[in-house]
């Protein structure tokens, strides 16, 4: 067995991306929506099937923007998970909205589609679902729901590119769509996002909300003899060197995929038997949901330690983590957000997720190692006594 220590990930370089920045600054181009740009947002249509993509400075910009697009004002309420990262909430706060917590699914760690609709009041303007580790929300209910009520529909895929439900692309079903493509995603460029959008009557404010409110890049494709201030908007596009960099990225997209689904199943295979034993859970993807292998987890029992389980990985040398903190139990989302329900699901399986190494490299020699270090760990859990004798 391996014994240099195994990181929980690690960015994965194609070769090109290098030198791509280096055609970028050869061709004099380091500021927003260069050639580099330009192959992006054609690929991320071509693949996505939206009728724009725009690139982003990250997933956060991307949702901001889409707040924005939706006119969201104060006392507005928009329907998430608890369990998901803060930015899927802080986007909408920060207009003034009011983020309704509803509890997530037991098998998917998703939003639970079937609480949505008692979780709608006169003031609900939007859904936000979240796809959790690259595995789909329930869309067509979600969006059966939001047509009978008249809401929009902003698909957080920050960790769901080449992911999909039903033959649809992640971030391609909604109204909007936002990716991720951070340094610690499947497809990377350090920081960075897209917008997606898929209602083509916000495309054209879209362009607009993203140069700074202007009509600039209707000016550089000559549809208007000069650019002035249309609306509100801000600086959210990337530089041309983060766009060259993805690029060589979503070159080699399909590749990154599969062997990262390599990894992910390998996994599945390997934590089979502790499953079986009933001391986890591995995770859960529905049929007609195709999953991007973003991240492999587990699920503990109820009676598990989560905190000496992951303390005992890290002194072997697994760099194993714990995933989101609940925002309807944050400081933030108690004085700007509520829940609906009690959130029980959410509160229980928060405290009981672990994350494991998962990255395009991770040779299989390590995924034993984690695994072995992991059984070990929860066996000795389970043979400490419950109860200390004086």
């Amino acid at each position: 067995m391996s014994k240099k220590p195994i990181p929980f990930g690690w960015p994965y370089m194609t070769g090109k991306e290098l030198y791509y920045i280096a055609e970028a600054h050869f061709n004099g181009t380091l500021s927003g929506d260069g050639p580099f740009t330009k192959k992006c947002h054609v690929w991320l249509q071509e693949r996505v099937g939206c009728s724009k993509a725009l690139l982003t400075h990250s997933c956060t910009a991307a949702l901001e923007m889409a707040a924005i697009l939706l006119d969201i004002k104060p006392g507005d309420e928009i329907i998430m998970p608890s369990f998901t990262f803060v930015s899927t909430a802080n986007a909408f706060v920060l207009r003034g909205g009011v983020p309704v917590f509803v509890d997530i699914r037991e098998d998917t760690l998703n939003l639970n589609e079937q609480l949505i609709e008692s979780a709608i009041t006169p003031r609900t303007r939007a859904i936000v679902p979240v796809h959790y580790a690259g595995v789909a929300c329930e869309m067509d209910e979600i969006m059966a729901i939001a047509k009978r009520h008249g809401l929009k529909v902003v698909e957080d895929a920050a960790q769901g590119v080449m992911a999909s439900y039903k033959g649809h692309a992640l971030g391609s079903i909604g109204d909007l769509g936002a990716y991720s493509f951070h340094q610690t995603k499947n497809l990377i460029s350090g920081e960075g996002g897209a917008l997606l959008v898929n209602d083509p009557a916000m495309a054209m404010r879209a362009e607009i909300i993203r140069e700074k409110g202007t009509d600039r890049s209707r000016f550089y494709r000559n549809e208007v003899d000069k650019y002035t201030w249309q609306e509100p908007g801000s600086s959210f596009l990337p530089g041309e060197l983060i766009a060259a960099f993805l690029w060589a990225q979503l070159e080699e997209a399909e590749w990154i995929t599969h062997q990262r689904l390599i990894a992910w199943q390998r996994y599945h295979d390997l934590v089979k038997p502790l499953e079986a034993r009933g001391i986890l859970r591995r995770p859960i993807v529905p049929e007609g949901c195709q999953h991007n292998a973003h991240m492999y987890y587990v699920l503990l029992e109820p009676t598990s330690d989560r905190h000496a389980v992951l303390d005992e990985l890290n002194r072997s040398d697994v760099n194993a983590v714990f995933h989101y903190v609940p925002l309807h139990s944050s400081p933030a989302g108690q004085r700007y957000g509520r829940a609906h329900g009690r959130l029980p699901i959410t509160n229980s399986n928060s405290e009981r997720l672990i994350r494991l190494p998962l990255f395009v490299g991770l040779t299989e020699e390590q995924q034993q190692e984690v695994v072995l270090v992991l059984e070990r760990t929860l066996e000795k859990q389970m043979t400490k006594p419950i109860f200390s004798r004086g």
